[in-house]
């Protein structure tokens, strides 16, 4: 006897949320057309060469129902060089920090003891115990010391930077891993929609389903282009009409991202499952069943399904990266600060909102506004509470609070690693003889051309006076 109606039209809705015990799960990795996001492919340039190797391999035992959709070949091609100019500058910034702090530790030494030295020719009067002082911390056996800690530091740095051997000048020149990519897709990579149809997409996307918060993709409605807002529905517009053309019987998709915000997966209940709408939607248009996976997830099915051979460090390591997409979600009355900011991604489009309403205009700025790494979510997050504090555009609904200053007015570092404003010229900042400004600010501002420099100085300066009023 066919179920009642209500059963059979909520269906999707009904059913248990997945899990890796499912054993329905085998299935989507013995036959399913597997799907793998932009964000999993490069991911490839993250891997350190043993991992990618190994990654390569588990997905060359499924290759042949691998489809790329387009628009993930468009994002993948367009995508490399970022991905490694973006690890480069982590990895650069992180040395430069690591020195300042050392530099910052050992001068703080030689001061404490300056001051106890003080103390003593003011009280004690006893050159033994001020000899004994200076030599113990002595310049060259602080220096001595610091050494020590600074050459494992770098160390461990250079050995990050040697274990990953692609630069941004590997893609430009001779990048090793498009060619491997290309192997294992073949022929078997969508083709370009004609403007007609992109455009019936694009208006699709943009006028009916964001604002109705119609999953997928519905997080990104406000990106800077009606196309960089569609990313992911173009991406699942391909998926169901390559769908439909499978077999019929077997048509399932397996569907690999990194992407799990709430326009992909439903957190209403307190549990994360694939939002209902897509495995219905899928089904209606095309006959075809759906699952999504994480990387992690993925390639461990690939391992036990499939018998992937697979490195505990290598699914370590794929966890890792994964999680750099996947930040924690903000609770209703978070404040974000420098130290929890680089934990949360701010709301898609945000950063870029933030950006416009400042009267940035430059690229290089642009950049860090629109990266998904967490190394620039510092400067991401200030922005935004930086044009939401002076004023500069409207909060949006569910935008938290962000508690994150570029500089300070005061006769006092917050941090050591902070620098006196005389370490800018004249022309480009007031209060110079009053005022810190943070290390990350400095590096912002370093890397933005001059048009850009000055309204970036003109708001952290306006903010440190902003905060220096009084309250009440």
């Amino acid at each position: 006897m066919e179920d009642p109606a209500l059963l059979r039209r909520f269906h999707a809705w009904l059913q248990p949320v997945p899990s890796p015990q499912d054993t329905v799960r085998l299935a989507f990795f013995q036959d399913a057309l597997i799907v793998l996001d932009t964000n999993v492919l490069l991911s490839l340039y993250e891997y350190t060469a043993e991992s990618r190797e190994e990654v390569l391999t588990a997905l060359g035992q499924v290759s042949e129902r691998l489809w790329m959709p387009y628009q993930v070949g468009l994002e993948f091609v367009r995508g490399r060089r970022s991905v490694l100019e973006s690890r480069k500058r982590v990895l650069s910034d992180a040395s430069k920090s690591v020195n300042a702090k050392l530099t910052a530790a050992r001068n703080a030494i030689i001061e404490a003891k300056d001051t106890v030295r003080a103390q003593l020719q003011k009280y004690a009067r006893v050159p033994a115990d001020i000899d004994s002082l200076e030599q113990l911390v002595s310049e060259g056996a602080v220096n001595e010391h610091f050494a020590v800690y600074r050459d494992a530091f770098k160390a461990h740095l250079d050995m990050l930077k040697n274990g990953h051997d692609l630069t941004p000048v590997n893609v430009d020149t001779a990048d090793p891993i498009l060619p491997q990519v290309a192997d294992l897709y073949g022929d078997r990579v969508g083709l370009q929609p004609d403007d007609q149809l992109l455009q019936q997409r694009l208006d699709e996307a943009v006028v009916f389903r964001f604002p109705n918060q119609i999953p997928p993709g519905f997080k990104d409605f406000g990106k800077d282009t009606p196309m960089k807002a569609a990313g992911d529905f173009l991406i699942w517009e391909e998926v169901i009409e390559q769908a439909a053309l499978l077999p019929e019987g077997s048509r399932r998709v397996l569907f690999v991202s990194n992407d799990v915000k709430e326009d992909w997966y439903d957190v209403s209940h307190g549990k994360q499952r694939p939002w209902p709408a897509l495995l219905d939607e899928i089904q209606r248009r095309a006959g075809a069943e759906l699952r999504l996976e994480t990387p992690p997830d993925f390639y461990a099915g690939v391992g036990e399904y499939l018998n992937a051979d697979l490195a505990d460090d290598t699914y370590a390591e794929i966890r890792r990266v994964s999680e750099t997409f996947a930040p924690p979600a903000l609770d209703d009355g978070t404040v974000v600060t420098a130290r929890t900011a680089v934990k949360v991604a701010p709301l898609s489009g945000l950063p870029i909102t933030a950006y416009r309403s400042a009267g940035l205009t430059s690229a290089a700025v642009r950049s860090t506004m629109e990266s998904l790494y967490p190394a620039d979510r510092l400067t991401q997050w200030w922005l935004i509470g930086v044009t939401a504090q002076l004023q500069r555009r409207e909060t949006t609904e569910g935008e938290p609070r962000v508690d994150i200053a570029a500089a300070v007015r005061g006769s006092d570092a917050p941090a050591p690693d902070w620098k006196p404003g005389t370490v800018l010229p004249s022309g480009e900042w007031i209060h110079r003889e009053s005022s810190w400004i943070a290390p990350w600010f400095l590096d912002l501002l370093g890397s933005a051309p001059q048009s850009d420099r000055g309204v970036l100085c003109a708001l952290a300066s306006e903010q440190a006076a902003e905060n220096q009023r009084p309250t009440g």
